[in-house]
């Protein structure tokens, strides 16, 4: 009979510390996007393109975050990778929403 399966997740300090840096990038870049979608003139020429950068890059470092901590983080509560990641659809959404309406002007 096989014995009880053993605990794969290591609670690793450079795992904690990756996921941290990850989830605080993911913050820092959600809140960068949302104050350009708030206040689209800061950055008049190519903002809806920053915008989409900035979301994607939420997107990515909070699902990075996401996936190191349920792997290798004992205890892993991902409130805040996951705010960043609705943060990240909600930019991208309202950046691929400017981006078409310039594609849109310059078709016509």
């Amino acid at each position: 009979m096989p014995s009880a399966p053993a605990d794969k997740r290591r609670d690793d300090s450079e795992a904690r510390r990756a996921m941290r840096l990850s989830t605080w990038f993911a913050l820092a870049a959600g809140a960068l996007g949302g104050i350009l979608i708030i206040w689209p003139k800061l950055l008049p020429q190519g903002g809806p393109w920053v915008q989409l950068g900035l979301g994607a890059m939420t997107l990515f470092f909070a699902f990075r975050a996401r996936a190191i901590g349920t792997r290798s983080v004992k205890d892993y509560d991902g409130r805040l990778s996951l705010l960043a990641a609705l943060a990240g659809f909600a930019i991208l959404f309202f950046a691929g929403n400017a981006a078409f309406t310039v594609l849109a002007a310059l078709g016509s």
